[in-house]
């Protein structure tokens, strides 16, 4: 395992059981510094397991780790004055005011009075939430309230952030606010390792990715890294009508030499020789199939995940941690 001069996070052997349940087998993890990890894996994986123990929440079973070169159960303490911990669901008082929210962040990590205040203001501005300032969290669009939820995981300006899930339930346009701030935070010299299911999350936010999956990792490496595991191009074919599905998917699985993927009409089967289009495009002219989409494309991370695991990212069912 790498030293913790250059990384700031270090997990080794971690392992977590509940009974006749082990939620890790045996989990390595290693970031670097004023990085971004993506640890990549479905409802059920493990991934919250992991940021648990990460924030002194949990302790491990078997294994240990590091955060900023404190162990997470001897240097409990310590551990706890480097982290920021925004979870899945919004944690803030929803009857308390934004300002209020960060105010009582600020006093319990000890600040005075007038450094609380000073802080929560320079949170609300930098989240543009201080037209909301006045206002109840229950007044907060689900955008808003994950960003002020952000915000109270900053208040004691921590080098390492933990991001579990933090886009869950958010539009489109929320979502990319959450990755602008994320981007920002990293050219500021923050550490953040970020769980997701969002494939797209991963690829776009994380220099290198951990992929877990029934609480064992099972693949590490850039995004492009990862996906030239899964093959290096993906054949997609979408039939104009309808009805032709079953016939593609027939002549596909033939073509490629494995069963191939369907989701809304469009048939996917990972390949690693192209010649295998022009090979399905002369069986389906000679089955009469019109086609009315065809491509030959580098895998996605959803691909990537399939290939690892043999299903997609949402499928299991949600993780649940024992109080």
């Amino acid at each position: 395992m790498s030293d913790t001069k250059t990384h700031a996070i270090l997990a080794e052997g971690l392992v977590k059981r509940y009974g006749e349940t082990t939620a890790l087998d045996g989990v390595d993890l290693a970031v670097r510094g004023g990085t971004v990890l993506g640890l990549l894996g479905p409802n059920g994986a493990g991934k919250t397991t992991v940021v648990r123990i990460l924030a002194t929440l949990l302790r491990p079973d078997a294994g240990r780790a590091t955060v900023g070169g404190y162990d997470v159960v001897r240097d409990a303490h310590e551990v706890r004055k480097q982290i920021g911990l925004t979870g899945q669901y919004a944690s803030v008082d929803e009857s308390l005011t934004g300002l209020e929210n960060l105010l009582l962040i600020g006093r319990l990590l000890g600040l005075s009075r007038p450094d609380a205040r000073s802080r929560a203001r320079e949170l609300l501005a930098e989240f543009r939430l201080e037209d909301a300032a006045g206002k109840a969290a229950k007044a907060y669009s689900g955008g808003m309230r994950r960003r002020l939820d952000l915000a109270a995981s900053l208040v004691g300006r921590p080098k390492v952030l933990y991001l579990d899930e933090p886009t869950t339930g958010l539009d489109p346009r929320s979502r990319n606010e959450m990755w602008d701030i994320v981007r920002d935070l990293v050219a500021d010299g923050v550490t953040v390792l970020l769980t997701t299911q969002y494939l797209e999350e991963a690829d776009l936010l994380a220099e290198e990715i951990v992929v877990i999956d029934h609480g064992r990792v099972i693949a590490t490496g850039t995004p492009d890294e990862l996906k030239s595991r899964a093959g290096a191009q993906t054949l997609a074919v979408r039939p104009r009508h309808a009805g032709d599905q079953p016939i593609v998917e027939s002549v596909v699985a033939q073509v490629a030499g494995r069963a191939p993927e369907s989701h809304g009409g469009l048939v996917t089967v990972p390949v690693t020789d192209p010649a295998v289009l022009p090979a399905v495009v002369r069986r389906l002219d000679d089955a009469e199939v019109a086609i009315g989409e065809l491509a030959l494309r580098g895998s996605s991370l959803d691909e990537v995940f399939l290939s690892l695991t043999g299903h997609r990212a949402e499928t299991q069912e949600e993780e649940r941690i024992p109080a």
